[in-house]
């Protein structure tokens, strides 16, 4: 069994490619050959968590599991098998997988559902999974401008010179007049509001998958034209920016629909939402494609 780094990991899945593993992995999804499982997760009185996910896509099927501690941090590892012989073939080190996976997940699906001539970018969170997102609405739309806004205005700053943006000075500044808004935060109540986000913009909101937690206002969810979800399975079960505005019932007349059954935009000047919470089978594809390319350059420790 080969075992491979956050350092690997890095160098063997750029961007580019993890958003063009993510729309062949979603339309293998949309034609039934591949499978995912939502993820569950086990709670310890002593506030340690793990969390565990499985998914299975062309040669290859696995798990993603990953342990956290509000005061400790978090430990991620994924584990990859061969689909024909069930044989174990990679531990990956995943904690870059899960951010890289994410935006390209975010990427794709600007990919399809922001206006063509998208060009500005409005990003509220300035932590771990920021510089992927930003990374992957390049790769999707030719971005001309970057805002950036969270509560730091050290880190703000810091990002903003790391990755080509302009730091502001509140979340409103960040995304007004915004074609493509971004949400990376870990809070648990709304950090926009709805009315600055402007008609045809699109938004990627990935920061909560607790179905107590939302980064994205009722009102919001309640003018798209459209919201993807990556599973509807698991949105019911984590996604608290839909369920603390609608019940699951209501969802299909309100258009939330899964990410594999896009197509485009419905309109010039709707609305559009993708609700990331990161599916299995978006680790597997990438695991399985960091795995070959690990084998080909030589990469890795034999087990």
């Amino acid at each position: 069994m080969l075992f491979l780094t956050e350092s690997d990991v890095r160098e063997l899945l750029p961007i580019e490619k993890a958003v063009e593993l993510m729309e062949a992995v979603f339309r293998r999804l949309s034609a039934g050959e591949s499978l995912n499982q939502p993820r569950r997760r086990l709670v310890l009185p002593t506030g340690s968590t793990l969390h565990y996910m499985a998914g299975a896509d062309g040669l290859y099927f696995g798990t993603k599991v990953y342990s956290t501690h509000p005061k400790h941090g978090a430990n991620f590892f994924f584990l990859l098998y061969s689909a024909a012989d069930a044989k174990p073939l990679a531990m990956i080190e995943a904690n870059y997988l899960g951010q890289i996976r994410t935006g390209a997940a975010s990427g794709y699906a600007t990919k399809l559902l922001a206006r063509p001539d998208a060009s500005k970018v409005g990003i509220i969170g300035s932590g771990f999974q920021a510089c992927t997102q930003l990374a992957a609405m390049r790769v999707a739309r030719p971005i001309e401008q970057a805002r950036v806004w969270s509560r730091s205005p050290e880190k703000r700053a810091a990002f903003a010179r790391q990755h080509g943006a302009i730091a502001v000075d509140t979340a409103e500044e960040a995304v007004r007049d915004a074609d493509i808004v971004v949400t990376a935060t870990n809070s648990k109540e709304p950090v926009l509001d709805a009315s600055w986000i402007s008609p045809g913009a699109h938004v990627n909101a990935m920061g909560s998958n607790r179905a107590d937690r939302r980064e994205l206002p009722a009102e919001l969810i309640l003018r798209a034209g459209l919201i993807a979800v990556d599973s509807i399975e698991q949105a019911k079960m984590e996604s608290g920016d839909l369920l603390l505005a609608l019940p699951p019932e209501k969802w299909a007349e309100h258009h939330v629909v899964e990410l594999k059954d896009v197509s485009g935009r419905p309109g010039a000047n709707g609305i559009t939402i993708f609700k990331s919470n990161g599916i299995a089978v978006e680790d597997v594809v990438s695991a399985g494609h960091v795995y070959e390319a690990a084998q080909r350059a030589n990469k890795g420790v034999v087990r």
